[in-house]
């Protein structure tokens, strides 16, 4: 029978427990757990972690596409079944031991990307006619250049983001 996992040392399972538990495909993982450690156990790290491990170029490459063919495509269709989830994370491990996961954060806007949004929001308000398609076609044919002279050409002070 397996053994209930307990809160008496902390409030909720260590990462590197969870971790070993997706590498060993250990099902009943969550199912031993006490309630109020179910209720802080969460998926979604899960899945940002298992989908990259470091090591060897077809291990990583396996896990990826194994979380994204699993797990990603449905993961938020299940969010009222969080014991479904867990079971289609362990089925990512391929069962050869215990790999070293990362964490792969959400990509960050460049300077770039926050200058095009100051401006897109600058075109929106003079041109409050034009659709989010129109603008985003728009500031995509014009260089950030033309349409700041564009937009001073109006008599409105060019706003950036850095």
């Amino acid at each position: 029978m397996a053994k209930k996992i307990s809160t008496t040392t902390s409030a909720k399972p260590a990462l590197a427990d969870e971790l070993r538990a997706l590498d060993r495909k250990d099902r009943k993982f969550r199912q031993v757990m006490e309630p109020e450690m179910q209720k802080k156990f969460s998926t979604y790290l899960m899945l940002r972690y298992a989908a990259s491990v470091e090591g060897n170029a077809d291990m990583s490459a396996y896990y990826l596409m194994a979380t994204n063919e699993n797990v990603n495509k449905n993961f938020f269709d299940l969010s009222k079944h969080p014991e479904l989830q867990w079971l289609s994370c362990t089925t990512v491990s391929p069962g050869m031991g215990s790999q070293r996961h990362y964490w792969i954060g959400a990509a960050k806007k460049s300077d770039v990307e926050k200058n095009q949004s100051a401006l897109r929001k600058q075109v929106q308000d003079l041109c409050p006619t034009w659709k989010a398609d129109e603008i985003d076609l728009w500031l995509t044919v014009n260089s950030i250049e033309d349409v700041s002279e564009w937009i001073q050409q109006h008599g409105i002070e060019v706003k950036s983001k850095k």
